[in-house]
């Protein structure tokens, strides 16, 4: 395990209160209610690129939309939700593992998992839920996106 700086102790945190407020089913179209992040007008947000599928999950629509989130679902499952412009994490007690060169704090929620870029800004968040296990291995579909943050200079140690 590899830290990113000083250790410290996080409230626990539920994956379906973190960013995503409701999912429903239209038809066969999926809408998953996404809050935006407090910085997802950032000019490194609005050029974002999303993956087209993740895990075999194709994209959902997002409400409201914007092309700082993104979601990605399949049939009554719950959904994989990105978010750019979140709070750029600093030292943090957190797992930090690289995965095609960009690195990630891991948190684990008590219904799957927050990753959050480390050393980039503006950070992107991606909630894994359970259902995706192991969550570490959709990161890699996030590789691009995550790279539309600028590089701090911090990295996993």
């Amino acid at each position: 395990m590899r830290t990113a700086g000083p250790r410290r102790r996080p409230a626990p945190v539920v994956l379906a209160g973190a960013a995503v407020t409701a999912m429903t089913l239209a038809g066969c179209a999926t809408t998953v209610e996404v809050a935006p992040a407090p910085a997802a007008d950032s000019p490194g947000c609005a050029q974002i690129g999303w993956p087209e599928k993740v895990a075999e999950a194709g994209r959902a629509d997002t409400r409201p939309a914007s092309p700082a989130t993104a979601a990605w679902a399949t049939g009554g499952d719950p959904a994989i939700v990105a978010r750019c412009g979140v709070t750029v994490p600093g030292p943090t007690a957190h797992e930090c593992i690289a995965v095609d060169d960009v690195d990630w704090v891991a948190e684990r929620l008590d219904d799957g998992m927050r990753f959050t870029t480390y050393g980039r800004d503006p950070a992107v968040e991606v909630l894994v839920p359970d259902r995706y296990a192991p969550e570490p291995l959709v990161l890699s579909a996030f590789a691009a996106s995550a790279k539309a943050g600028a590089p701090t200079g911090r990295r996993c140690r």
